[in-house]
Order: C-alpha cells, then sequence, then structure tokens
C-alpha cells in the first residue's frame, strides 16, 4: 500500500521523488485552493440558474443537465481568472513557476446513481493517465468544489503500482484524441462510444484507496497511478477540479515514475504552460518523447 502523506511540509524535489515511487500527498484547503474552488463554484452555480447543483439531474432530463454543463466546462478552464488562481495554487504549493508546466483546469461532473456516466459526465474506468500520453513526470492534482462522501470519491488501486496491466494504450493516438474525441465529448449521452484505452485483462480492484479531502482540499499523485471513479451512490453530484504538472528538468532527463505497460502514439506535452509566463514548452523537449508520430491523424493541441 502506497504511504499517504497529509500536509507534508516536504520540497517540492522531494515530493516529486515520492510521487514518482509511488506515494500519495493530501492537504488541507490553503487559501488559493479555496479561492480556485470558489470561483469554480459560482461559475456552476450560475449556470444552473438558482437549482442546487448536486441535486440537479433530480430536477431535469439528463439532455437539458447536458445541455448545461457542455458549455460551463470550457468557460471555466479557458477563463483567464481560472490560469491565475491555479498559477496562484502551484506557488502556494512551492513550485519553481519558472520550471514548472501547467495544464488547463478540467472541471468535471460525476452525478449519482449513473445519471450521466458518458461524455462530459464521464465515469472514468481504472486507468493510468500514461495510457492517454501523458508524460511519466506528470503529476496530477485533484480538487473537490463542494463536499464528497466516500461513496463519491476517486479510487486508487495500488496493487498495480508495480504490475503492469494488459491494455489497449498502443492504439491509442493523442493527436486523434484531440480532433475526434474531445469534440464528441457533448455529445456522448446515453453511452460513451469514444475509442480510449482500456484494461484488457480482468482487474483486482481490491484493495483501494480512496481518500476524501474538504472542499479546496488537494490529492496529488503520479500520472502513472491506476485510478478510477468510483460510481456515486452519495445522493448528490460530485463537481471537482484536476489539472496537470511537470518539472521541465525531469521531462528533459526523462524522469518520473517507470513506465510498466503504456504504449500511446503522441505527446500531451504541448497542451502545459509555464507557470510564470504561460508560454509553451520547447520543441527540444517535446522531440524526446514525439518524434513527430501519428500527427498526420489528428490535432497537435485540441483548441476548443
Amino acid at each position: 500500500m502506497p504511504t499517504v502523506f497529509v500536509d507534508s511540509p516536504v520540497s517540492d524535489p522531494v515530493r516529486r521523488k515520492r510521487l514518482y515511487e509511488g506515494e500519495l500527498f493530501a492537504f488541507e484547503p490553503k487559501p488559493s485552493s479555496v479561492a480556485l474552488c470558489e470561483f469554480a463554484r459560482s461559475m456552476i452555480e450560475e449556470a444552473f440558474g438558482g437549482i442546487d447543483p448536486r441535486y440537479a439531474q433530480f430536477e431535469m432530463p439528463v439532455e437539458r443537465y447536458v445541455e448545461i454543463v457542455a458549455p460551463l466546462k470550457p468557460s471555466f478552464i479557458h477563463h483567464p481568472k481560472t490560469m491565475e488562481l491555479l498559477k496562484a495554487t502551484v506557488v502556494e504549493f512551492g513550485c519553481d513557476l519558472d520550471r514548472t508546466y501547467i495544464d488547463v483546469p478540467r472541471l468535471r461532473m460525476v452525478t449519482h446513481g449513473g445519471y450521466l456516466t458518458s461524455g462530459v459526465g464521464y465515469a472514468h474506468h481504472p486507468h493510468r493517465d500514461t495510457w492517454y500520453s501523458a508524460p511519466m513526470c506528470q503529476l496530477n492534482w485533484w480538487l473537490p468544489i463542494y463536499e464528497i462522501e466516500l461513496e463519491s470519491a476517486m479510487a486508487f488501486h495500488p496493487r498495480y503500482w508495480n504490475r503492469p496491466v494488459q491494455n489497449s494504450s498502443g492504439e491509442f493516438n493523442y493527436y486523434e484524441w484531440n480532433a475526434v474525441g474531445r469534440r464528441t465529448a457533448a455529445q456522448q449521452i446515453q453511452s460513451d462510444t469514444r475509442k480510449q484505452p482500456h484494461a484488457l485483462e480482468p482487474l483486482e480492484l481490491e484493495p483501494e484507496v480512496r481518500l476524501v479531502p474538504p472542499p479546496g482540499g488537494v490529492i496529488q499523485f503520479s500520472a502513472a497511478q491506476l485510478h478510477s471513479t468510483v460510481p456515486n451512490t452519495s445522493g448528490r453530484a460530485r463537481y471537482s477540479i484536476d489539472f496537470r504538472t511537470f518539472h521541465l528538468d525531469d521531462a528533459a532527463a526523462r524522469k518520473g515514475a517507470p513506465n510498466l505497460d503504456s504504449a500511446p502514439t503522441g505527446t500531451s506535452l504541448r497542451d502545459f504552460v509555464r507557470g510564470t509566463d504561460f508560454a509553451p514548452i520547447g520543441k527540444e523537449v517535446v522531440t524526446l518523447y514525439d518524434a513527430g508520430n501519428g500527427v498526420s491523424k489528428g490535432e497537435l493541441i485540441f483548441r476548443p
């Protein structure tokens, strides 16, 4: 089982090393992470127009719910204030903004009882982010916006940290995903037909680790961690933010978690920007991970 470090005061280099080794970090809310969640909450509640977003699914058909959240997600993701709040959060956690690259944050919603499990409300099957072309040095940050329960948390499956999983990541092309998969999310309502990497063998998901931070609390984990969305039986929708970072020196040196079973085409590195000025990463580092593989099949960067 992994060690869970709670409010650990270690430096960012030490934390990165331990995350690459499969450990988990959990933090109580900080002013910056609370501000990020409060901003997201204000946008969510405005979009639902007086209906409590946590219980909105009980007052409208799923098609209407999708009509609300489909534009809400990119509105939050690409709002200028969102990136500034994200930047402040990364600084407060001790990261060097000049060497830390940040992806845009995702706004997620997981409804109760299978009301919406595809498209914009996709309930993630057990997976590693590295199956989706994430670099092995990628670190994930996850924050609940409202109170959550064990029944609506995220699950980690530590049995597979040192054990490969037969999976279909070798058939996944990140640039095709940018061109097709991400663009059709709002059309996936009753089922999700997008081509995504899955395990090709039965998985033993127990034991599992679930962490339940308060709103604005943060969970950090490696992109190589096998994790999944817990089927939400809490009686209300879960809303959360997640984003990703990597350290430039680690990316350039090909440092990170061990690659046991990830073989996708392409890389997500172009999605990240430098923390200080939001400049893209240099081509010399991207080339280490990409070399142009699969470029003709899609888009290098997703443009909403």
